[in-house]
């Protein structure tokens, strides 16, 4: 990671994983930045790079506008080194009902090829983690699903990858939307959630910081945005890689 300022150069396996590490360091959400894609990097099925993906992103400012999207996307039959850059769609989100429509449909069919009897469901309020009034979440139930969540998600997170590089084609944007798994994420969300909230209140009555245990950006994120309005403490991420863990510190 690189950056001046207050703007921040990110690489990870995937964009979506470089967009979340992104807001984890500088704990903002998705509608409070400026997302420029530097690198799409090179992918195989369900999200594998042979070499990250850059983004660059900074805080935006009260009168900036939209940013442009510039999408550099795999050949959707797995090669390696061919790509195709996509050109620019539009400035402005893209309508949520239409990521919807679209998100289901391409994951419906991913799912089906995978040999999984599921449905796919919106979400009638999306998570508290998710930001803009774009924010789509889509909920897949069946059974024996936990195949597609994973070690820590990790699988879940691929699928929610190549479903948005799917939908990002039609769209010609990356799309703000998230996919569930028998409610994991929100079970998850509401689980670090008070946790955070616990600590925060031993950081309160002791004066001193507590750190975390190690996790993904996604979930580290969570904890940020639950103390964000914290008057007596604040957060920070600190460690590198997998050993990055959210610490509690009080407000002197």
């Amino acid at each position: 990671m690189r950056g001046s300022d207050s703007t921040i150069e990110i690489s990870a396996r995937t964009v979506e994983q470089a967009i979340e590490q992104a807001l984890d360091q500088l704990g903002l959400g998705r509608d409070e930045v400026e997302i420029e894609v530097v690198r799409e990097g090179s992918r195989g099925l369900l999200g594998l790079l042979s070499e990250d993906a850059v983004v660059r992103v900074s805080p935006r400012s009260a009168d900036s506008e939209e940013p442009e999207w510039e999408e550099y996307l795999a050949d959707e039959e797995g090669e390696e080194e061919e790509q195709e850059q996509e050109p620019r769609g539009e400035a402005g989100a893209a309508d949520p009902d239409e990521v919807a429509r679209l998100g289901g449909y391409v994951l419906q069919g991913l799912l089906r090829h995978m040999g999984f009897v599921s449905k796919v469901a919106r979400a009638e309020q999306v998570l508290d983690s998710q930001t803009g009034e774009d924010a789509v979440l889509l909920d897949v139930s069946g059974d024996d699903l936990g195949v597609l969540i994973g070690r820590r998600g990790e699988t879940l997170h691929d699928l929610q990858f190549l479903t948005c590089l799917m939908v990002s084609r039609d769209l010609q944007r990356w799309p703000n939307l998230m996919i569930d798994v028998e409610h994991y994420r929100s079970r998850r969300e509401h689980t670090l959630t008070g946790l955070a909230r616990r600590m925060a209140d031993q950081v309160r009555k002791s004066g001193e910081s507590i750190a975390l245990e190690p996790m993904p950006a996604n979930e580290r994120r969570i904890v940020h945005l639950a103390l964000r309005d914290d008057p007596d403490v604040f957060t920070e991420s600190i460690g590198q890689g997998e050993r990055r863990k959210v610490t509690i510190f009080p407000k002197r």
